[in-house]
């Protein structure tokens, strides 16, 4: 594993977005990192992943990178590849950031499938910091009470040094889903005071959606490519 950071904020909150149910973290985070004109200022490397690096637009799209917006003070996880058997060692990696730089809280987010269609998507939110528990509140969410979180934001809520919070948009597909995003957009606009419009993502649905979905299918396309080789070296 390898850490690159090219500027290190001071106690930024980091928000991280991976490509889970949904894919809610990556829309999120690829459109308050498009709408904050938020800085590439580093990545993460992992010997797992695939070497697959997808140019879009002229530009190179990192599998994780790391962005930074300065007037707010965040700091985002960008990731567009699968992570599956990594989820521990990206948590650490995340903690280990966090600790760098004296983070103030860890914020994931994460699509909820939810079990009956609806055409209104509601958020909730678990947190282990009291002061974010009563800025929910406040905000009317809903928290979490039964429930199971898989992946890098279940491992990070057992990290007892620093807050972390996660804010879960229900969804009723495993396929990208902008609407539900939107509505997180809408939760960490409140929480963060940014002043974003979350239509545009409505808007831009089906482009934000299909950029995504071709950047991770690609690289699960080269990951099984990675395997193949792999294993014919071996039969």
């Amino acid at each position: 594993m390898e850490i690159v950071l090219k500027k290190k904020p001071k106690s930024p909150t980091i928000i991280e977005g991976f490509p889970g149910f949904g894919l809610i973290g990556t829309i999120t985070t690829e459109f308050l990192i498009d709408q904050l004109k938020a800085e590439c200022i580093g990545y993460i490397k992992f010997d797992e992943i695939p070497t697959m690096i997808a140019i879009h637009e002229g530009k190179v799209v990192n599998p994780i990178g790391l962005f930074y917006d300065k007037d707010a003070n965040l700091l985002m996880v960008h990731v567009v590849t699968s992570v599956a058997g990594i989820e521990w060692k990206l948590a650490s990696a995340i903690v280990d950031i966090a600790k760098q730089l004296n983070a103030k809280e860890i914020v994931s987010l994460e699509g909820l499938a939810s079990q009956i269609p609806s055409e209104e998507t509601h958020c909730f939110f678990y947190t282990s910091n009291s002061a974010s528990l009563a800025k929910f509140k406040k905000m009317k969410i809903e928290q979490l009470k039964e429930g199971i979180i898989v992946g890098v934001s279940g491992a990070l809520l057992l990290e007892e040094n620093i807050p972390v919070s996660c804010i879960f948009a229900e969804t009723n597909s495993g396929l990208p889903d902008s609407k539900a995003a939107a509505e997180i957009i809408k939760v960490l606009d409140n929480y963060f005071g940014l002043k974003l419009d979350p239509k545009p993502l409505i808007d831009q649905a089906e482009k934000f959606e299909k950029k995504i979905q071709t950047i991770i299918e690609q690289g699960q396309v080269a990951k099984d490519v990675q395997q193949k080789k792999s294993l014919s070296y071996v039969g």
